[in-house]
């Protein structure tokens, strides 16, 4: 079944539509249709991110999610507004990237770009941040709602991934989240970093 059939399929029973872009052999989110463009286990929709997204009528999907997929795109500014037209006003955007000081982020070649917590507020037409950054293109349609740091060790570095979750006190409000990118970020490595974004109610014409 393609993408818009699936979708209208989730319509019609009253189901939210929920996609999970670079969803690999495990979605990350239960009940999600997943979109990959590799033909495994875990996804319903094989197809370059682009390429399906092009198939999905505007403003039918309530959510979309990804785990480490932007930080391979070439084109994050399309990817986006892509996402953004294909979401409802009100809508979710939430992708989790690898944070900028994470150490294995630049061992992969596929990695595009690094990640912060600005990093969004370039693209999208309102932020959370109280820091002001230039926008060099239109914005995307999404509103920059949140940030949240993720702190860990991979196993079997219990006791150092033990340690790493006071990073967590850097989550508690913009002024620490800002506080940490400028003083600690070095000092304490966030692991990876999720973006929640919300598409803007379309404005009257």
């Amino acid at each position: 079944m393609d993408i818009a059939n699936l979708i209208g399929d989730r319509q019609r029973r009253g189901h939210p539509v929920v996609l999970e872009i670079g969803c690999g052999d495990v979605k990350q989110v239960p009940n999600s249709i997943g979109v990959d463009i590799r033909d495994l286990p875990g996804v319903d929709v094989v197809g370059d991110a682009f390429d399906v997204l092009g198939q999905i009528p505007d403003h039918s999907v309530d959510e979309i999610h990804s785990s480490h997929f932007l930080e391979h795109i070439d084109d994050l500014d399309r990817l986006l507004r892509q996402s953004a037209r294909v979401t409802r006003p009100g809508g979710w955007f939430i992708a989790t990237v690898p944070h900028f000081s994470n150490p294995y982020y630049y061992s992969d070649p596929t990695h595009r770009r690094p990640f912060g917590l600005y990093t969004m507020a370039y693209l999208c037409t309102s932020s959370f941040t109280s820091r002001t950054v230039p926008q060099y293109s239109d914005p995307v349609g999404y509103d920059y709602v949140s940030a949240e740091y993720h702190f860990k060790s991979r196993r079997p570095h219990y006791f150092r991934h033990a340690l790493k979750q006071r990073g967590r006190i850097f989550n508690r409000s913009t002024w620490f989240q800002e506080w940490y990118e400028e003083k600690w970020v070095w000092r304490l490595p966030a692991h990876e970093v999720t973006f929640r974004l919300r598409r803007r109610e379309e404005q009257p014409r």
